[in-house]
């Protein structure tokens, strides 16, 4: 069974992928940290771990890092609401293709040089996100059910930093403006996330936001009328992709940039009166050393 792990900033984000996963949940400590783990049942099984990691992008990337540890998930992603800079409307999703910290800089005296780095996320999982927003069938998966007005879903730039941005007026948004131009949303933990996957090779990452607000409108009133439909969103998107990203016929994982996991071979024994003692692992068997000849010299199939 392939395995997720889904980090988010906020308990409402937590509870709207929660809300996708077969009951009952159970939950895990590890060295401080909690998980709700659970199932989805798609067109495959996935194991999935979900976590509230908090706001930031240091503790994003850190408490990914410790998710990895513990599930060696195939697939991380990290969804939840953003602001909306440009081009976008309340309850929309932008999936990142490119992540922007916008913070990296140089001031001197008088001057202040930005130094913007880029982190991407995994290409496959971008390819498949682009296919979802194509087919324009994800939005049937919103709970607690479709909304009258459809959402629509973009993949492009996510910018990400430490502070709240709160008017497409401030000095924060004029460096966006200046220097992230293409960023349709900005949030407070994606760029932290993907170098947290970026040091963990073989996990393929994701960012999926829903926009809770307009930086050319941001009032609490639209906070609290958008945050919890657009994390919802978000979360429908997300495990779109997983469903999309998954043969119906074989649990393997297709268009992600990880290894297939090691559980995703099943074992089927020689002709009758072979025993198969044990078999695991990807291009590795391992058979008792009692078992029949031919089975130990590889009459023992596969699949």
């Amino acid at each position: 069974m392939p395995t997720v792990v889904f980090l988010t900033a906020l308990d409402l984000e937590h509870a709207a992928v929660v809300e996708h996963l077969t009951q009952p949940t159970t939950e895990r400590w590890e060295r401080g940290m909690v998980f709700d783990t659970g199932v989805f049942q798609g067109k495959a099984l996935w194991h999935v771990a979900v976590a509230q990691a908090g706001p930031g992008n240091a503790t994003a990337g850190i408490l990914l890092d410790r998710a990895v540890t513990t599930f060696s998930p195939d697939v991380a992603m990290f969804v939840g609401i953003a602001g909306g800079r440009k081009d976008v409307r309340h309850g929309d999703v932008v999936v990142a293709d490119a992540v922007y910290d916008y913070e990296s800089g140089k001031d001197e005296e008088h001057l202040y040089l930005p130094r913007v780095k880029t982190s991407a996320p995994s290409f496959g999982l971008v390819q498949r996100a682009q296919a979802v927003v194509r087919r324009a069938r994800w939005q049937e998966r919103i709970l607690p059910r479709p909304p009258a007005h459809r959402p629509t879903a973009f993949v492009k730039p996510i910018a990400a930093g430490g502070k709240v941005v709160a008017n497409d007026r401030s000095s924060t948004a004029r460096l966006l403006t200046a220097y992230c131009g293409d960023a349709l949303a900005v949030d407070m933990e994606s760029h932290g996330f993907l170098r947290g996957a970026y040091v963990n090779e073989g996990v393929s990452a994701l960012v999926v936001r829903g926009i809770s607000d307009l930086l050319s409108d941001k009032t609490a009133g639209n906070d609290a009328r958008w945050q919890i439909p657009a994390a919802r969103n978000a979360a429908a998107f997300a495990f779109e992709v997983l469903d999309a990203g998954i043969e119906p016929d074989r649990t393997r994982l297709v268009g992600v940039d990880s290894q297939p996991s090691a559980n995703l071979f099943v074992q089927k024994n020689s002709p009758a009166g072979g025993t198969v003692y044990a078999n695991q692992g990807i291009g590795n068997q391992i058979i008792h050393p009692e078992a029949r000849s031919e089975e130990r010299h590889g009459s023992v199939q596969r699949y």
